[in-house]
């Protein structure tokens, strides 16, 4: 089954949602926000990962470049992209905003043709 991760980076600590293809939260976590944490993190988790997505900000270009060095499929999306999809959220936290990034994720998987 395939899983997608959605990050919500913070200067300490990084909030980590893992859902699988049918949109069910598998794995939540915070880690600390450098590369090899969240490396170590998402690949402890036995999930094949498909994609991982962080959103644009001032820690974006070191964590993708370490995360892609990990040999992890990492993406990084602009904000306003994001933020965009996640207006819709009531409660606004890093848990849910990372949540909310995860199933974008989930659902731009299925609009892109394998």
């Amino acid at each position: 089954m395939k899983h997608y991760a959605g990050l919500d980076v913070s200067v300490k600590e990084t909030a980590i949602c893992i859902v699988d293809e049918n949109g069910r939260i598998c794995r939540e976590a915070k880690v600390i926000s450098h590369p090899e944490d969240l490396s170590k993190a998402l690949a402890e988790t036995g999930f094949r990962i498909e994609r991982i997505e962080l959103e644009a900000g001032p820690l974006s270009q070191w964590l993708f470049e370490g995360m892609a060095r990990a040999g992890l499929p990492v993406i990084c999306v602009e904000t306003r992209h994001t933020k965009a999809f996640l207006r819709a959220q009531v409660n606004k936290s890093d848990r849910n905003d990372a949540r909310g990034i995860a199933q974008m994720m989930r659902v731009k998987a299925r609009e892109t043709p394998a």
